[in-house]
């Protein structure tokens, strides 16, 4: 496959499982051109590890800061502020990833709406885009949702997997959609290639959310089920595919879709001012 620049919305590199080649890891998606990747914040010592390893890696990782729905019950008086205080740094851009998860329930239900609230309350305050995680919860999502819409800059329901319906309802709200290997399935996947040319070219964003959802139509297959974001390019292809739409184009479209969500270049300005005034000082 001919190298093409790519942005991974959602990768979860603090996970274990990477632990002992995480570098490796990044090296190999950078070298199929996925040179730019958002590492998703699930809970406060989990953002705090994303911050972390994207400090490591600048210009290449970015991070998230949220709390997941299935850690809301531990959303307490203390989260808020301390995921604003994540929030402030260079490297984080945006809140998240939090919503309702009613397929999993590991947090009760109030807990995951209060969590929610709290954090695109947030999201508001700060004027920074939220990284949003719905299953088997789009009446309460939504109703969440609204009432916080009008101050929210920009959102993304990462890894849809949801129907038609609900797609059009975030399409009306202007929400972005990203898309993972869940398409690749023949599974559960195969409901989204029949409406994913609905989603509109500029809300339309690409992700693997690894090590999970690896694509199971990868040839050959992998020797192991964890999932890295060396494969976001074959996720591209199958998508660009599904919607009829050239790779290529794709992909310099989801490409500038992220960096616009993200404010990307604004973030890379900031980190070489900050590395130029370390340098001098």
């Amino acid at each position: 496959m001919r190298r093409m620049h790519c942005i991974d919305i959602g990768a979860n590199l603090t996970h274990d499982s990477f632990d002992y080649d995480r570098d490796a890891v990044i090296e190999r998606a950078r070298a199929v051109g996925v040179e730019t990747m958002i590492v998703t914040g699930a809970d406060v010592a989990g953002s705090k590890a994303a911050l972390e390893l994207a400090r490591e890696c600048p210009h290449c990782l970015f991070a998230t800061a949220g709390v997941h729905p299935h850690h809301a019950a531990d959303y307490d008086g203390r989260t808020t502020a301390q995921l604003r205080v994540l929030a402030s740094h260079v490297e984080v851009v945006a809140i998240g990833e939090c919503g309702l998860d009613y397929f999993r329930n590991f947090s009760p239900r109030p807990a995951q709406e209060t969590a929610f609230a709290a954090q695109l309350e947030l999201a508001a305050e700060l004027g920074m885009p939220v990284f949003m995680h719905q299953r088997d919860a789009h009446a309460d999502f939504i109703d969440i949702y609204d009432r916080y819409r009008s101050g929210i800059v920009r959102g993304v329901v990462h890894c849809f997997t949801g129907t038609a319906e609900e797609l059009d309802d975030y399409i009306a709200r202007d929400l972005y959609i990203g898309i993972t290997g869940w398409i690749c399935d023949e599974r559960r996947g195969l409901h989204l290639r029949e409406f994913v040319d609905r989603i509109p070219a500029d809300r339309l964003m690409i992700e693997t959310d690894a090590p999970y959802l690896l694509p199971r139509d990868l040839k050959p297959k992998p020797a192991t089920r964890r999932n890295e974001p060396v494969h976001l390019p074959h996720i591209a292809r199958v998508l660009a595919e599904c919607r009829g739409d050239d790779l290529e184009q794709l992909a310099a479209q989801t490409t500038a879709n992220a960096q616009r969500f993200f404010a990307l270049r604004n973030q890379e300005n900031q980190q070489h001012e900050q590395g130029h005034a370390a340098a001098i000082r």
